[in-house]
């Protein structure tokens, strides 16, 4: 008869759970919960059952995280399920930890003599707006599905890949992320309030454990002495288009996103900023200086579309051709037009690397940051599925081959670029991308030693650009944006018609941040002020201005800088008489006819 669990236990390594009772059990349950809430419940032919005392259940390692797992043994002890109540049901528990598994490392496999070696890095991005400017706390079964679809996105691929990069034995590689302030409250919400099914239990768990992997410096040594694998790059706490914004909220949306990081993961953002959208413009280099930012990322065809002898292929390329103001670089003479891949611009390889890019202030100084390319078409094509999606033998072939034609190559400054996408969209955000095509990229790279991939921070400290040379970058973003085109027209929808959502948000907002700054200098930082502060911020983030058309889109900044004046009267009162010493807010110059002498 059965009254009791005399053990329950796991073998180790961790492959079989054993429940032990002191008789036959009529209906014996073995529940698995992950670090993340998920549950595995073994039960009838699961449960292998060669003594009647002694019930086995055995683990997919494969399918098995790092971290803490906790184990449910039960049985119940009535013969009819059906007449059994609660009481009925005996019950016991126990927990294992699942370590990092330790594979032997592949060696790589010379195939080739050529000292031509081209660098590659990988970035995703991950983000979410709120979708409610003056309720951000709104939650409906919409927002309960969109969160939930990508919960593999949110706690388990990023890892899933560097261990595949460890397990394989690549030195270098890793993968830089940027996460926003918006969706990393979101989350942490979600863990808090058990939304989505209570699939974010402990959702920062896997990024705290990865965090430990680190490169091997110098490609041979012991693990751990190099960076991190996995980076949160700098960001924009509510994801804002930057060259749009005022330097001084620049500055704060990457503060407060430092802040926020660190708090989360425990670790701070890297000072190499991705900015929302991939969208730059020189003037924005002092306000990154300021925030402490190092480098900064970018999209490629915009330094290649500012040389002299850039081949502007036409509107086929989605954008005007380049301002003659923007094309001062020197000219290049290995353009090249990629195969098997949309790319209707041709690319010069030898311009993808790290470069010092400049800005002159209007009082004459000059203000430079390292500049690092994410190449556009192949980022593109990455983002629908990773390896295999992206041809990379063949692209990447077609790259060496180009760069050895050209005599380009330069062994302190080797091509390097990155390949940029969503993290949590599309063929981008699949665990095919992050698993099975991760291993497919490893097996390849130890296939062919002309290609390596590499964190940005280890490519930064083998080969540093040279600081006397300093180049120029058009504005512009990513593809994504409407091709991410110099004038930044995916945020000036509709505006030769009579009317525009998107002005109208562009003006509402510059009005909201006029005020809420001359509140700020004038020394009135009461909660409301704070508050409104928050809200200015939150009506920066890009999405407000991309879904023109959208009601529910269109309306968020005016909802937004509408709550902002109500929270602000008495403040405003107390401004007037105080006196207002703060300049005009000037919205960033934007010159029509959009591209003149193009």
């Amino acid at each position: 008869m059965f009254t009791r669990i005399v053990s329950l236990e796991v073998d180790s390594p961790a492959t079989t759970i054993v429940m032990v009772s002191d008789g036959p059990i009529p209906f014996p349950q073995i529940i698995v919960r992950d670090p993340h809430g998920r549950e595995w419940i073994s039960s009838g032919d699961a449960i292998r059952t060669e003594d009647p005392t002694r019930y086995e259940v055995k683990l997919d390692q494969e399918k098995l995280a790092p971290g803490a797992y906790r184990i449910q043994g039960e049985g119940c002890t009535k013969a009819n399920l059906a007449e059994a109540g609660g009481g009925d049901w005996i019950k016991a528990f126990a927990e294992f930890t699942m370590e990092l598994p330790k594979k032997e490392r592949t060696r790589r496999k010379n195939k080739s003599t050529s000292p031509i070696r081209i660098y590659f890095g990988i970035h995703k991005h991950m983000h979410q707006p709120y979708y409610d400017t003056v309720n951000p706390a709104a939650w409906d079964g919409e927002k309960d599905s969109i969160f939930a679809t990508r919960a593999g996105a949110y706690k388990d691929y990023l890892a899933d890949a560097i261990e595949r990069y460890v397990q394989g034995g690549l030195p270098h590689a890793g993968i830089s992320t940027s996460w926003s302030g918006s969706l990393i409250e979101q989350l942490d919400r979600c863990e808090r309030e058990g939304l989505c099914g209570g699939q974010f239990a402990g959702w920062k768990d896997r990024f705290r454990a990865i965090l430990s992997e680190k490169t091997r410096p110098d490609g041979r040594g012991a693990a751990g002495q190099g960076h991190a694998r996995l980076r949160f790059t700098a960001f924009g706490f509510f994801h804002p288009l930057m060259p749009l914004i005022p330097e001084r909220d620049i500055i704060d949306q990457i503060l407060r996103h430092r802040d926020l990081v660190e708090q989360a993961f425990g670790v701070p953002a890297s000072r190499i900023l991705f900015p929302p959208e991939t969208a730059f413009h020189v003037r924005m280099i002092p306000a990154l200086k300021q925030a402490g930012i190092e480098a900064v990322i970018y999209d490629s065809v915009h330094r290649s579309r500012a040389c002299r002898n850039y081949p502007y292929p036409g509107k086929e390329e989605g954008m005007l051709p380049p301002n003659p103001s923007e094309q001062v670089n020197d000219p290049v003479d290995d353009w090249c037009a990629l195969q098997h891949v949309w790319a209707p611009s041709k690319i010069s390889p030898s311009l993808l690397k790290p470069e010092y890019v400049g800005y002159t202030d209007p009082d004459g100084t000059e203000h430079t940051i390292i500049a690092i390319p994410a190449e556009r078409y192949l980022g593109n094509e990455d983002a629908r599925g990773g390896f295999g999606a992206l041809q990379y033998p063949s692209l990447f072939e077609q790259l060496h081959r180009e760069v050895e034609a050209s005599g380009s190559y330069d062994l302190k400054h080797p091509p390097f670029f990155l390949l940029h996408s969503d993290g949590d969209n599309y063929g981008g955000g699949t665990d095919s991308y992050y698993r099975h095509n991760t291993e497919q990229l490893v097996a390849w790279l130890n296939e062919d030693p002309r290609f390596e991939l590499i964190g940005i921070e280890d490519y930064l400290d083998q080969f540093p650009p040279d600081p006397d040379k300093v180049v120029h970058i058009e504005p512009g973003s990513w593809a994504g944006a409407d091709n991410g085109d110099p004038q930044f027209m995916k945020w000036f929808s509709r505006y030769r018609e009579p009317s525009s959502p998107d002005l109208h948000s562009w003006a509402v907002l510059t009005s909201f941040q006029n005020a809420v700054h001359s509140l700020l200098d004038a020394g009135i930082n009461t909660a409301a002020v704070q508050e409104a502060e928050r809200l200015m911020l939150l009506a920066e983030t890009s999405c407000y201005w991309y879904w023109t058309g959208q009601a529910v889109w269109d309306a968020q900044v005016t909802h937004a800088a509408n709550h902002g004046w109500n929270l602000l009267q008495g403040e405003l009162e107390q401004l007037q008489k105080k006196g207002d010493t703060t300049g005009p807010t000037i919205f960033p110059a934007w010159v029509l006819p959009e591209n003149p002498g193009g």
